[in-house]
């Protein structure tokens, strides 16, 4: 399948399991898994880095418009698209890495759920602060944080494991 499909497909997907399933989806009635972030982990690394953070920021401003959010989904979602690049080659040795042919799916486990925790770690860190925007909610900010990303991350390994064992 083409490559635009292929993400055309996951980046409409992705919306509709996050609006349709997963926003009714509360554990504890605070913790609400993000899968849609997905899309950003999972985006290749070859192509053109401004359409990708146009995607991403277009992904968060849908998720905004059904949630009724003021913008803070895509302030996330845009903040992690642009960390995502630099973060790698951190976790990663500059010999391992050959972009235009490089996959995530290749990445050993520890340094796939290195990069997918902190990813899913400071996007919902972004996100609930931007959401409660007080000092005096840091507490809450953190312990959504940490629960909701617990949620997600255990969500997105099982969703790649998924995706690998269907190709």
């Amino acid at each position: 399948m083409n490559d635009v499909i292929k993400i055309t497909f996951l980046f409409i997907s992705l919306i509709l399991v996050q609006v349709i399933v997963l926003n009714n989806v509360l554990f504890w009635d605070y913790i609400n898994p993000q899968l849609y972030i997905l899309f950003v982990i999972i985006y290749p690394f070859r192509k053109d880095r401004g359409i990708f953070l146009f995607l991403s920021f277009l992904l968060g401003l849908f998720l905004d418009f059904f949630f009724n959010s003021g913008g803070t989904n895509a302030a996330a979602t845009l903040f992690i698209a642009y960390i995502r690049l630099p973060l790698l080659k951190s976790l990663m040795r500059k010999s391992e890495i050959d972009f235009p042919v490089f996959n995530i799916n290749k990445l050993q486990f520890l340094k796939l759920l290195s990069f997918i925790s902190i990813l899913t770690f400071a996007h919902h860190f972004v996100l609930f602060s931007l959401e409660y925007f007080k000092l005096n909610a840091i507490l809450t900010i953190f312990s959504r944080t940490i629960l909701t990303s617990i949620f997600t991350i255990i969500l997105l390994i099982f969703s790649l494991l998924f995706m690998n064992k269907s190709k």
